[in-house]
């Protein structure tokens, strides 16, 4: 018998914007265009944020532009409408209640309310695999960053993280329960610490016969390829499923200053090829490893998305093997999103929701962050006018 050699391409723009309307497209165009501005970035960073604290009338532009483009809605039900029409093209949705750092317990214990909504509504769907959470969402960083730096804590505060552990449990609990995935987002290097253990702890404790809790990786720091084997080892170790997520990095600018700031060694890879070589290593690792693995590949990149896709051909593991999930940002890279989903692989975008308020840090960092990536916006902008070309626009 003959294999089926391997056949797949991001450049058919046709698929990549098959669910955009014309209208919707030259918008999507407009966008990008402002991004690919990075002073634009940089100013819209600094003057959103205040205008909506002195309650000037942006929130309707923010909403109808930037908000549109990388959110699914201010609630649950505008997101899930946004997951009906993404399902269509066999594309899912990570359910993500964007809201980070609303610090006080009655912004926590509501958080938990809305994180239950949501995974009781992806238990009811077919296409919402995951849903997504931020430790930040539930601690003050303050205290985060006493554990991370091994400070000892006083009664009270030990009280306090308590009270943390048991919101992340009731979560993971009540996601394990409703056969629907929880992937825990990375912090800034000096809370991650707390992060990891709670990770660790809850994937012991639901991932015994296969993955669910997903820890996420930043490869952009250059010891995350050791770690993620060391949390390989950890899990074979204690009898349960490694659930690892794949990600580059969403902090670098800020790593980079707080570390010269500060004055100590900067954990950020030194540069873009090591990054690349060790996400494309983490990739490898993780497919090489999947009898006792799950594996979340997240990333915007094209080789690396190429290289998960190629490495599942060629060693005849099925393009929709359960344990093996792609994904993109929402509003990002549907080059690549909707051509894996053409070819039968499963992927997801990556689809916060809420508040334009409370989502504004998070689309403050997509914007910083992509502008920052060489060729990011280039890439993105050359596909959109590809496509507009073909379209007639």
């Amino acid at each position: 018998m003959t294999e089926q050699p391997f056949r797949l391409s991001f450049d058919n723009t046709e698929a990549a914007f098959a669910y955009l309307s014309d209208k919707e497209l030259k918008k999507t165009r407009f966008i990008f265009s402002i991004m690919h501005d990075g002073w634009l970035v940089k100013a819209g960073s600094v003057l959103a944020p205040a205008a909506l604290k002195l309650r000037l009338p942006v929130k309707g532009l923010i909403r109808n532009t930037v908000f549109k483009q990388f959110c699914g809605g201010e609630n649950l039900e505008e997101a899930a409408l946004t997951a009906q029409r993404l399902a269509r093209f066999n594309v899912g949705v990570i359910l993500d209640y964007g809201v980070e750092a609303s610090e006080g317990e009655e912004n926590y214990d509501h958080a938990i309310v809305e994180f239950k909504k949501a995974i009781e509504h992806a238990s009811l769907q077919s296409n919402i695999p995951f849903i997504s959470l931020k430790v930040t969402g539930f601690a003050q960083l303050a205290l985060l960053e006493k554990i991370h730096a091994g400070d000892p804590l006083t009664g009270e505060e030990k009280q306090e993280f308590g009270r943390v552990r048991q919101r992340i449990y009731t979560i993971c609990k009540h996601a394990f329960d409703h056969h629907i995935g929880v992937l825990i987002d990375a912090e800034e290097s000096w809370i991650q610490q707390p992060v990891d253990d709670l990770a660790d702890e809850m994937m012991a404790e639901f991932n015994k016969e296969k993955g669910v809790i997903y820890n996420t990786f930043q490869l952009y720091r250059h010891d995350r390829l050791g770690f993620l084997k060391r949390s390989f080892t950890k899990a074979q170790q204690n009898n349960y499923t490694l659930g690892a997520k794949l990600v580059r990095g969403a902090y670098m600018e800020k790593e980079r200053k707080r570390a010269a700031d500060m004055n100590y060694p900067s954990l950020i890879q030194k540069d873009k090829d090591s990054t690349d070589q060790d996400y494309n290593e983490a990739v490898r690792f993780c497919i090489d490893h999947l009898e006792d693995m799950a594996v979340f590949i997240g990333t915007h990149n094209e080789e690396s998305s190429m290289l998960g896709a190629r490495l599942l051909h060629e060693k005849g593991i099925s393009h929709d093997y359960p344990d093996v999930h792609f994904s993109q940002l929402y509003g990002m890279s549907d080059n690549i999103t909707f051509n894996l989903a053409k070819a039968g692989y499963p992927v997801s975008k990556y689809l916060p929701y809420g508040p334009v308020k409370d989502v504004l840090p998070y689309l403050i960092r997509r914007a910083e962050e992509n502008s920052s990536i060489a060729g990011q916006m280039g890439r993105e902008l050359s596909l959109i006018n590809a496509e507009c070309k073909r379209r007639g626009l």
